[in-house]
């Protein structure tokens, strides 16, 4: 019972459009199926990763993190920032090709860029936190025994399921799409990072 929980939650996590889905379907367009999935798959990890922290009662190690959300917030903004930028000049010089680059050379761009927007998301600290909670509460599962590493991995799985999907859908079906199409996605998802990143910069001060 629990695995399916754990499918649903990984799923509902990975569904809320924010920088990481933006992330995801940009190099999805850019380059390939590949590259836009392994953010998905960087993504799914730190969900892993950070379920099983929640879970095993380790609270306080995002908990004292608390008095460095403004700096974690503020570095969040950079990067946004950075990427979006980048979209920007991409779409001006979007030629309607794919970047003719090797799969070994650009794989640890998606990764790194997926890793650094995933910790730089405090709201996603607090949903493992309150998931972590709501699950060792109602006695899903127990720290005490392999019950959450198992929950964990399929918090993965159903976060995997997501982005599998969501990258599938548009690397599909980006050839029905014109080349200034083209164009207007990689600005739009641009200006959507960089309202995230407006939003972000607004909690610091508010």
């Amino acid at each position: 019972m629990y695995i399916i929980v754990a499918i649903i939650v990984g799923f509902i996590a990975a569904v809320p459009i924010g920088p990481i889905n933006v992330f995801a379907i940009s190099q999805t367009l850019k380059r390939d199926f590949l590259h836009g999935f392994l953010v998905g798959i960087t993504s799914a990890v730190m969900d892993i990763i950070f379920c099983i922290v929640a879970i095993s009662g380790m609270y306080h190690v995002v908990s004292n993190l608390e008095h460095l959300l403004p700096f974690i917030k503020l570095f969040g903004v950079f990067v946004l920032l950075l990427i979006s930028v980048r979209l920007i000049f991409q779409a001006q010089k979007f030629n309607g090709e794919k970047e003719k680059q090797k799969k070994m050379t650009t794989a640890p761009r998606p990764i790194i860029g997926a890793f650094l927007l995933y910790i730089t998301n405090p709201g996603l600290y607090a949903f493992w936190l309150a998931v972590g909670g709501t699950a060792t509460a109602h006695g899903l599962v127990r720290a005490s025994d392999a019950s959450f590493i198992i929950f964990s991995l399929f918090c993965g799985v159903g976060t995997a399921i997501w982005y599998f999907a969501l990258c599938r859908y548009v690397s599909k079906y980006h050839h029905y799409f014109k080349q200034s199409t083209f164009k207007k996605i990689l600005l739009a998802t641009a200006i959507i990072l960089l309202a995230i990143a407006i939003y972000t910069l607004g909690t610091v001060f508010i």
